[in-house]
C-alpha cells in the first residue's frame, strides 16, 4: 500500500474518459489513500455521483454551494486538505482555463487554491491534443511546476486512431507511487528523535513533570518517516496515537531511562532531534511509600539530571547531525546561542512561551533556528506538522 495515507484530490472535467475514473478510485483507495472527488458540472454526464461517493466513500463535489441546503463548498478547504490533486481526464476546456488563471467553476477554483504537488492527464481527441494552443497551455501548467502525465496512442471516442487518450488507471496509479517515492529522500536513513516530556517520581504516586505534549516531536518523527526514514522514537508518557510503519517507538518515564535509550540508538543514527522536555533535576531520593501530609510544609532535595545532549555531543562524528530544542521565557536568543555552541549542536530550534499559540500542548508552533555561525531564520506561526518539514528542510540543506 505504498499511497498509505496520502489524501488524493480527484478532479474529473467532462470528457468521455471520465468513464474509466471509478476504476482509478478503486485502484487509488486500494493503494491506500484517501480520494476526494470534486468534478465540474459537465462531468456528471459521463459519471454519477452516487457511483463515485460510493467508491471514495465520501460526498462529491461539483458546485460552490449545496442546491437544497445552500451550505457552502469551501475550495480553500478541499485545497488545503489534499497531499495531491489530479486531474483525470483534463479537456481541453479545463486546461485553457487553468493555463490562464479562470475560477468559473469549483474545480478550478480548488486548484488556484492548491498548495500541493498537482498532477494532470489529458484527455481529448488528437487534433485538439495537438493544437498549437494546447501544446502551449500544457507548457504553461508545467512552467507552474505541475507535473503532466501525457496521452497515449490509441483508438479515439471519435472513431480516429492517434494520441489524446488518457493513459490508463493503472498507470497513473504507478506514476503517483513513484511521484511519492522520489520524495522520500531519507529513505533508509537512520533518525533518532526524542519526544514529550520526562516524569521524575517522588514517591510511588507523586512526581515532577511538564507540560509537554510530544506533539512536536511526534510530527518530526512522521514528517521523517513519510521521508523514507527509519525513525527510533524515545516517547516520555503520552496520550498520542502512532500507527506509521518506519516509526519505532521506546516508551520512557524518567530523565534516566531517555538517556539510556537515547544512547543506545545515537550510534547508528545519521540524523537525531532531541526535542523532548527533559527534567533537569530529579529527586535525590524517592520514598518507597506514598508521603502523608504531616506538617504544613515539605522539602524536596533535588539532584541534576545526566545532560542528554550535551552527552551526544561529544561523541558525535562529524557525519552526523545533531539538532536541540530550546524553550525559552526570557533573553531567549542569547540562552540558545549559548547551548548552541556549549552541547556542540549543528543548529538549535528556538521556542518562546511568550508567542501566542506556540509551544506546549497547541498544534502549532512558532519556531527561530539558530545555525553554528549565528545566523538566524524566524517562520512564522505554523502547524506543527509545517513546523517539522521546516527543520528537515533546513537539516538538508546542511547535508548537501
Amino acid at each position: 500500500m505504498s499511497l498509505k495515507g496520502k489524501k488524493i484530490l480527484v478532479g474529473i472535467t467532462g470528457g468521455i474518459a471520465a468513464y474509466k475514473i471509478p476504476s482509478l478510485i478503486r485502484l487509488l483507495i486500494k493503494s491506500g489513500a484517501e480520494v476526494q472527488v470534486v468534478t465540474t458540472p459537465s462531468a456528471l454526464h459521463f459519471v454519477t455521483p452516487l457511483v463515485l461517493s460510493t467508491l471514495s466513500n465520501k460526498p462529491v463535489y461539483s458546485k460552490f454551494s449545496h442546491d437544497e441546503t445552500g451550505q457552502w463548498n469551501s475550495h480553500v478547504a478541499l485545497a488545503s486538505w489534499a497531499d495531491l490533486m489530479l486531474f483525470a481526464p483534463l479537456t481541453a476546456n479545463t486546461l485553457a482555463k487553468m493555463a490562464h488563471g479562470q475560477a468559473d467553476n469549483l474545480l478550478t477554483a480548488v486548484y488556484l487554491s492548491a498548495k500541493c504537488p498537482v498532477v494532470v492527464a489529458p484527455a481529448m481527441d488528437l487534433d485538439m491534443y495537438a493544437h498549437p494552443t494546447t501544446t502551449k497551455n500544457i507548457q504553461t501548467l508545467k512552467s507552474f511546476g505541475n507535473h503532466i502525465i501525457p496521452a497515449t496512442h490509441g483508438f479515439l471516442a471519435s472513431g480516429l486512431e492517434g494520441y489524446g487518450r488518457m493513459e490508463t488507471p493503472e498507470k497513473i496509479v504507478k506514476f503517483l507511487e513513484s511521484y511519492f517515492l522520489k520524495k522520500k529522500i531519507l529513505i533508509d536513513k537512520h533518525i533518532l528523535i526524542t519526544a514529550g516530556p520526562t516524569f521524575e517520581a517522588i514517591d510511588p504516586v507523586r512526581f515532577i513533570g511538564n507540560h509537554s505534549s510530544g506533539k512536536m516531536g511526534l510530527a518530526l518523527a512522521e514528517t521523517a518517516a513519510e521521508m523514507g526514514a527509519k525513525v527510533n522514537l524515545i516517547l516520555g508518557p503520552n496520550h498520542l496515537n502512532i500507527t506509521h510503519p518506519n516509526i519505532n517507538v521506546t516508551a520512557v518515564t524518567s530523565a534516566a531511562e531517555m538517556y539510556q535509550a537515547t544512547h543506545k540508538y545515537f550510534h547508528k543514527s545519521q540524523i537525531a532531534i532531541l526535542s523532548a522536555a527533559v527534567a533537569d533535576f530529579t529527586p535525590k531520593n524517592i520514598s518507597n511509600h506514598k508521603i502523608k501530609k504531616e506538617d504544613h510544609s515539605f522539602s524536596l532535595e533535588l539532584e541534576a539530571t545526566k545532560d542528554i545532549l550535551a552527552s551526544l555531543g561529544k561523541i558525535k562524528s562529524k557525519k552526523q547531525i545533531l539538532v536541540g530544542f530550546a524553550m525559552e521565557t526570557q533573553n531567549e536568543f542569547e540562552n540558545a546561542q549559548k547551548k548552541l555552541h556549549k552541547k556542540n549542536l549543528d543548529f538549535i530550534v528556538l521556542n518562546s512561551l511568550n508567542d501566542k499559540n506556540a509551544g506546549f500542548k497547541h498544534n502549532t508552533n512558532k519556531i527561530s533556528i539558530i545555525d553554528k555561525d549565528g545566523s538566524i531564520t524566524n517562520y512564522k506561526l505554523k502547524s506543527k506538522t509545517e513546523v517539522a518539514k521546516d527543520i528537515f528542510a533546513h537539516i538538508l540543506q546542511l547535508k548537501k
